[in-house]
């Protein structure tokens, strides 16, 4: 019950603070998506949110491209979020400056293939 409250309270939080206009045709970027990994683990008060949106993100895109079936991705089976999560954050913080300007997918993309790729 209370992570279901968390996720309608965390999907309300997200569609009020919603950009509008020119900004919302911005794609999710790399920074973005570092931004909600890492305030998931420093703020107290929204940190609960902010790791909403960062494993979901995550497992979204984990479990979307598992179903691809290419077999050139292997994420932990245990604890998959987490360590995803902290695989990207120190995969963006490797090269910031190279990596900032990547779309959140192209960037996790990337962390996923160079930490869990298949052997």
């Amino acid at each position: 019950m209370r992570k279901q409250l968390t996720a309608a309270l965390g999907a309300l939080l997200l569609a009020l603070t919603a950009p509008s206009g020119a900004k919302a045709a911005q794609p999710y970027s790399a920074v973005d998506l570092l931004q909600a990994c890492t305030e998931a683990d420093n703020d107290a008060r929204w940190g609960e949110v902010a790791e909403l949106e960062c494993e979901q993100y995550i497992m979204g895109f984990v479990h979307a491209l598992l179903e691809l079936k290419e077999g050139t991705v292997c994420p932990p089976v245990q604890n998959t979020a987490d360590e995803v999560r902290w695989a990207y954050m120190r995969w963006v913080h490797a090269d910031y400056g190279a990596h900032k300007d990547m779309t959140a997918g192209s960037a996790l993309l990337q962390t996923l293939r160079e930490k869990f790729g298949c052997n």
